[in-house]
């Protein structure tokens, strides 16, 4: 009869498994009213949590890309999942690399603290300790931190944790990110956590959230919006006090409740003195700061989006039903990282049938056959497709040449976005005119839907207003969109879900596409207003 675990090896066996019930029982932190606790997850690190044990349930690894709010407890619950890791198991190393030399003591002393109150039975044997490093000498685990900046960083080490913190705020965060990555063998049981506030859009962080969003890479994103974390709620100072009118609209597009409105209007008034904007106007520094999406935390004040983050999400929380006739947008990739781009829109729906990236390389042919597929998909299913608009710039006049010989010229049509546009007075081209009329759809007093995705409104914000090839009104007031090439330098990605939701307003189908059962349309009217 074999013996009875102790005491000791039921309760090592019990918070070996369950690293949540582990960190409520034996881990302290130091809160922020300076008292003394046990860390039990609040509802923004329990969010992260679900989601690490989820991605780590189906591939059996971790790897998460988080695009924060401020000052939720990121870095402490990543400082206590890797803590717990590396004194269950032997022979797990993890490594910490920060943007500020004050970040890394911070994040090594709740490690220490994790370490100094541990419950005696669950601490491991210490060997080497230091002010950048713990060694688990008996398990051959350990904990080491440091500061971004020495190119070498992370360099040289077999690891099986990485926490990036702040990766978006790193001097030299490509060298960071290609050295570690080498560092970090691709083994069940790894795990590599890439957190940052957001700095703007065009660096790693933001390229690496990019393609996280597109499914590309080995990393999934999450992002943690300011509302999630219970801190951010305030009792109104005045029984009667009520939201100004765009506030009031933001807490009904995000479902706030009274006291998390409130605070986001004093939030809001603190910081548009420095933002030099009206208080009863949510000033882009609060949407940086405490963002409501992520294309809000990637916005700067000096590249505003030409369609504003709120215009799409608000247009993601609604069911917008679509009527009438269906147009379906074609965007051709140009090779390198762009995909080709299909999106339908039937009036004030947009995605309703389709959305989606297909990526065939430098082959568009398996691209036509894909969009007559989807075609015939739609026709078999009843759906009333009225036209196909396809980007005949470039490469893509061979996919409309293709499709027009498959599908009719009646129903194909092409779209030169750099060919004259509707109202020449207006807009320098037709790719202007067609992503202001989007801008305007989404605009408008009747309410519009498209996709919740996060991919599809980052591809929407893409466009910035701006100075130089950005988006501007020229000498002779004409509008002219940000180029796509300076885009894609500007952000290392092109909009190619835009490029296909704006050929759904090219000029030459404005009569039909815009009907629906209550509203018909004016001869000349753009769509965007119906």
């Amino acid at each position: 009869m074999s013996a009875q675990p102790s005491l000791e090896e039921r309760i090592t066996a019990k918070f070996a498994g369950n690293f949540e019930a582990y960190s409520k029982r034996a881990l302290f932190i130091r809160k922020k009213d300076a008292s003394t606790g046990t860390l039990a997850f609040n509802e923004c690190q329990r969010r992260l949590h679900e989601k690490a044990e989820e991605q780590l349930r189906r591939r059996g690894k971790v790897r998460l890309i988080v695009l924060k709010c401020r000052q939720f407890g990121s870095s402490t619950y990543f400082a206590a999942r890797g803590y717990h890791r590396t004194t269950f198991r032997r022979g797990y190393r993890a490594f910490v690399l920060t943007h500020l030399d004050d970040a890394t003591d911070n994040i090594f002393g709740v490690i220490k603290r994790f370490h100094e109150n541990v419950p005696d039975l669950l601490r491991p044997i210490t060997g080497a300790s230091n002010a950048k490093e713990l060694v688990f000498s008996r398990l051959d685990s350990g904990y080491r931190v440091s500061t971004a900046g020495n190119k070498a960083a992370g360099r040289g080490h077999t690891l099986q944790i990485f926490h990036g913190s702040e990766v978006a705020h790193w001097p030299n965060a490509s060298e960071h990110v290609a050295g570690v990555m080498q560092a970090i063998a691709d083994a069940p049981g790894t795990e590599v956590w890439l957190e940052s506030t957001a700095n703007g859009k065009g660096n790693i962080f933001h390229t690496m959230w990019t393609a996280a969003q597109a499914g590309k890479g080995d990393f999934e994103g999450i992002f943690i919006p300011w509302y999630w974390h219970e801190e951010y709620r305030k009792e109104p100072d005045e029984m009667d006090w009520r939201a100004p009118k765009e506030l009031a609209d933001y807490a009904d597009m995000y479902g706030l409740d009274r006291h998390q409105t409130y605070w986001a209007y004093q939030k809001n008034l603190e910081l548009s003195r420095a933002c030099s904007t009206q208080p009863d106007e949510i000033c882009w520094l609060f949407r940086q700061e405490y963002p409501g999406n992520a294309e809000e935390a990637f916005q700067t004040s000096g590249a505003n989006s030409f369609i504003p983050g709120d215009l799409v999400m608000r247009a993601r929380k609604r069911s917008a039903m679509g009527s009438g006739p269906v147009v379906l947008g074609v965007d051709v990739a140009r090779g390198g990282d762009d995909m080709s781009a299909i999106l339908d829109r039937q009036g004030r729906r947009m995605g309703g049938h389709i959305c989606k990236k297909v990526d065939y390389g430098k082959d568009t042919m398996p691209l036509v056959a894909e969009v007559v597929r989807l075609v015939r998909e739609l026709r078999r299913q009843g759906v009333p497709l009225r036209k196909v608009f396809v980007d005949a710039t470039g490469v893509g006049g061979p996919v409309y040449d293709r499709l027009r010989e498959q599908l009719g010229d009646e129903l194909v049509g092409g779209v030169e976005f750099g060919g004259s546009p509707r109202q020449k007075d207006r807009y320098f081209n037709r790719r202007a005119e067609m992503w202001d009329e989007l801008r305007q759809w989404l605009a408008g007093d009747v309410p519009v839907g498209v996709p919740d995705n996060d991919e599809l409104q980052t591809d929407l914000c893409a466009p910035a207003w701006g100075p130089g090839q950005m988006t501007r009104h020229r000498s002779d007031n004409r509008l002219v969109l940000e180029e796509k090439s300076h885009m894609k330098q500007r952000l290392k990605f092109s909009p190619d879900f835009g490029d296909a939701a704006a050929l759904t307003f090219a000029d030459d189908f404005n009569e039909f596409v815009a009907w629906n059962d209550s509203v018909r349309p004016q001869p000349g009217a753009g769509a965007w207003m119906l």
